[in-house]
């Protein structure tokens, strides 16, 4: 079994450094799955930070009733991610835009600027070679480059094989190489 689903158990029986190790572990992937779903800017209210956040809290308050069923820790971190994003554009949609009237003091996170600009342009520019995909593609292509998660689990996330995974995987991959050439050439003909 792997380490996260170790710190799960240990965790589920009240061993707080389990759950802070745990929470630390799933975090950076969390965040990245985030990004990559809401973009720089986020959606409505909730940037991709405050989501990422959202979801370790629900994570870390769902931990006491986490059962183990064979499937690795990161398919319930990514489901319960997957239903967090969906409640941040469901959001974004419903709710009307209004000026900021005070600016939030920005929280630690421990990116500097540049890791943070980085990280912008290139949800920025990627975000629209996603909409190309079909939701299915999309999502393993965040699970799988975003977040990190090998075939395996990827495929307990979305309840898909790993061969499926890794099949899919690669007609999205041959999808967005194509596009990339089609960018490329048009921008050689400007």
């Amino acid at each position: 079994m792997t380490r996260d689903n170790e710190l799960a158990r240990r965790a589920r029986r009240g061993n707080p450094e389990a759950a802070a190790e745990l929470l630390a572990r799933v975090r950076p992937g969390v965040l990245r799955y985030c990004w990559a779903h809401l973009g720089s800017l986020g959606r409505g209210d909730q940037a991709p930070d405050d989501v990422a956040q959202d979801v370790c809290l629900a994570v870390f308050e769902a931990l006491p009733r986490y059962e183990e069923r064979g499937l690795p820790f990161t398919a319930f971190v990514y489901r319960i991610a997957a239903y967090k994003v969906a409640d941040a554009h469901r959001a974004a949609s419903a709710a009307p835009t209004r000026p900021i009237e005070t600016v939030p003091e920005p929280v630690d996170d421990g990116w500097d600027p540049e890791d943070r600009a980085v990280t912008a342009d290139l949800s920025r520019r990627l975000l629209p070679l996603l909409d190309d995909l079909t939701d299915t593609q999309r999502e393993i292509i965040v699970l799988r480059v975003a977040a990190g998660l090998s075939a395996e689990e990827v495929g307990a996330v979305i309840g898909k094989s790993a061969a499926a995974v890794r099949m899919t995987q690669s007609r999205a991959m041959a999808r967005l190489r194509a596009w990339a050439r089609e960018q490329a050439a048009d921008e050689v003909v400007a």
